[in-house]
């Protein structure tokens, strides 16, 4: 056994064999240090190449997407695009300079063995590299770039350090046309959806004139309809010497009279028409309002529209503040919260940050008066909710 041999060694065997055995067990330490190191070392590499891609947390990083190239036009982009591809066609083609390696390599000393496996290695790395950059091209969302532009980095220092033996690697022209072509395609995708969102902006718009305008006609068609019986009534009247009833019928005339003006008015002065503060307190809660302008004959119209099963609940209407100039006070209205604005890309979103008292000081600071303002919201079906959903926990 070991331990009846150690007991037969001379002390200085003895004392050797220890300091022999401290030295193993500082060696294993050492090494075991020396690979903790090391594995930490790689830990660190393998986590600065992870490339984060939730669209979440990179769309809180990088905020609004900037255009790299601001053209004025999707089809400009289009155009500036194709040329580009073109460029890069031509580089990823033979001796195009897409990639580069060593010279002189030799295989079994052969130059013309040498010439080939650079030759093929090279196509090899150049197929993996646009495959990956054809991918994030065809993935790509606008703000997504900043990954997609670092992942082909990595591609191509990967293949860098791949082929490294042989000098290969992805020239810095070709990867930079490539990353290039990632910008602008991420700016014509922008492009592209800024003009969709206008165009649909355009159509809403007409679609709200047609409908104001179709009011409007109505409208106009029934007081002539309705003035024509009461001037047929009061031609009969006089007819009868009947004073005291042509007298208010003359009066009911007049003010259809009054009536028909005000439409034309309407129809003819563009600006005129409702301001109106609303909120949605089940849905935005107490600090938003949405504050707009209808040339609406019954601007409740617009509100019971906006009030469409897109939302949970009901607007509650706060001011329908008539004006001659309703455009005007609803411009100074958004300027006045342009820095509560919730929606800070789409200035056509009329929502603010703001409590309906916040808006009334607004709206009394540029009307002068105001006939009626509910600072508080009715939220009657919210309420009604919260209330029904209390009893149900308790009967549970």
């Amino acid at each position: 056994m070991e331990m009846d041999r150690l007991g037969v060694l001379p002390a200085v065997e003895l004392e050797q064999y220890r300091e022999r055995l401290g030295r193993e067990i500082a060696d294993q330490a050492a090494t075991g240090q020396a690979q903790k190191a090391d594995l930490d070392r790689q830990l660190l590499e393998l986590r600065r190449q992870v490339v984060v891609t939730e669209e979440t947390a990179l769309l809180q990083e990088a905020g609004v997407y900037q255009y790299k190239h601001p053209l004025s036009d999707a089809v400009a982009y289009q155009a500036t695009l194709a040329g580009l591809q073109d460029k890069i066609k031509s580089m990823a083609k033979r001796e195009g300079g897409a990639v580069l390696a060593a010279n002189g390599w030799t295989v079994n000393g052969s130059a013309t063995e040498g010439r080939v496996m650079i030759r093929d290695f090279s196509k090899l790395m150049l197929r993996a590299y646009n495959a990956e950059a054809d991918n994030l091209v065809r993935g790509l969302k606008p703000y997504k770039l900043d990954s997609a532009a670092e992942r082909l980095a990595k591609v191509a220092g990967t293949i860098a350090k791949l082929g490294k033996t042989m000098q290969i690697r992805i020239s810095e022209d070709y990867h930079r046309l490539r990353l290039q072509e990632l910008e602008l395609t991420a700016d014509y995708q922008a492009k592209v959806a800024e003009e969709k969102d206008r165009e649909r902006e355009e159509k809403a718009r007409l679609r709200e004139e047609r409908r104001v305008q179709q009011e409007i006609d109505r409208e106009r068609a029934r007081l002539d309809k309705e003035r024509q019986h009461y001037a047929n009534a009061l031609a009969a009247l006089r007819a009868k010497g009947d004073i005291d009833g042509a007298a208010q019928m003359q009066e009911r005339l007049s003010q259809i009279d009054s009536a028909i003006e005000d439409v034309d008015y309407r129809a003819a002065n563009v600006r005129a028409g409702y301001v109106y503060v609303i909120s949605n307190l089940g849905a935005f809660g107490e600090k938003m309002v949405k504050i707009g302008m209808t040339r609406r004959l019954d601007p409740l119209d617009r509100v019971r529209e906006l009030s469409d099963a897109s939302v949970p609940f009901n607007f509650d209407v706060h001011a329908l503040f008539f004006s001659e100039d309703a455009v005007g006070i609803e411009a100074k209205m958004h300027a006045r919260l342009a820095d509560r604005r919730v929606n800070l890309i789409n200035q056509r979103r009329e929502f603010f940050y703001a409590t309906p008292q916040e808006a009334k000081e607004h709206l009394l600071a540029l009307a002068g008066n105001l006939l009626q303002y509910d600072e508080s919201p009715e939220a009657l079906e919210y309420r009604q909710s919260l209330t029904q959903a209390k009893e149900q926990a308790g009967q549970g």
